[in-house]
Order: structure tokens, then C-alpha cells, then sequence
């Protein structure tokens, strides 16, 4: 193994590693959030259920792999609840407009921090692969196996 080949590897356990610790940020952040959606706006509390367990589901495909599919659903992810959080402190959403303007609360501000995170290190990873595919290709290597 040449020494860019390890210095690939190593990138790719500490990115993967640090996925695993935004996407179970993100999955953490929501549980602590959850105490009495259930009775308030119960559609949030299932979205809620459904982030926590596609968080915690992609961080550990990110143990097994840093497959490209899965940097781009925790990109993906990240970004749909920046969104949500957005929509939540401008325009509201259905039965919640108690947040509109609210955008001290310290789990929110953890929130947006943590997947944000996400989102740029999913981005770097994705454009870090595209980079050593178009360089392989350029150098003649099979770059088939980068591009997964």
C-alpha cells in the first residue's frame, strides 16, 4: 500500500468516524426534544421517531462503509431538518406556531450546529471521491471501486 493510498484510508475512517458522531448528534438532540410531542403535535413526534432511527440506521452503514449513496442521504438528512427548523421559526408549521421566532433555544442552536456539521462533511466527502475518481481516471487506474 503506497503512502497516498494510506493517507486515503485514514481520511475516509476519520470522516466515516465523524459522521457517525453527527448522525448520532443529530438522532441525540432529537430524543432530548421529543418529551411531549406525542401530546402537542404528534406528527412531529413521528418525524421525530423517523429521524432518530434514519440517523442512528445511516451511522451504521458509515461503521460498515462510506458508501457514496449514504454521504448523500446524511447530507440530504441534515439539510431536511435545517429546513424544517427554518420553516418552524419563520412561517410555523401546521398546530406549531409556538416556535415562530424562537431562535435562541439552545437545542435548536445544537441543532443547527450538528447538522450543518453533517452537511459540510458529507459535501467535502462527496467532492474528496469525485476528485480521486476524476484523478484516477486521469492517471489510467481502474476507478470503478473509488466511485461507490
Amino acid at each position: 500500500m503506497s503512502a497516498a493510498d494510506l493517507r486515503d484510508v485514514v481520511r475516509d475512517a476519520i470522516a466515516r468516524t465523524l459522521g457517525v458522531i453527527g448522525l448520532l448528534g443529530i438522532a441525540l438532540i432529537h430524543l432530548l426534544d421529543i418529551h411531549g410531542k406525542f401530546g402537542e403535535t404528534p406528527y412531529m413526534a413521528w418525524m421525530y421517531v423517523a429521524l432518530i432511527v434514519g440517523s442512528t440506521l445511516l451511522a451504521g452503514v458509515f461503521v460498515r462503509s462510506g458508501a457514496r449513496w449514504a454521504w448523500g442521504a446524511a447530507a440530504g438528512l441534515a439539510a431536511s431538518v435545517i429546513v424544517g427548523y427554518v420553516l418552524s421559526r419563520t412561517v410555523g408549521l401546521p398546530q406549531s406556531s409556538d416556535d415562530i421566532g424562537n431562535w435562541s433555544e439552545p437545542l435548536g442552536i445544537a441543532s443547527l450546529f450538528v447538522e450543518g456539521a453533517v452537511v459540510a462533511l458529507a459535501s467535502a466527502a462527496l467532492w474528496e471521491r469525485r476528485a480521486r475518481v476524476n484523478a484516477a481516471g486521469r492517471l489510467g487506474r481502474p476507478a470503478a471501486s473509488l466511485a461507490t
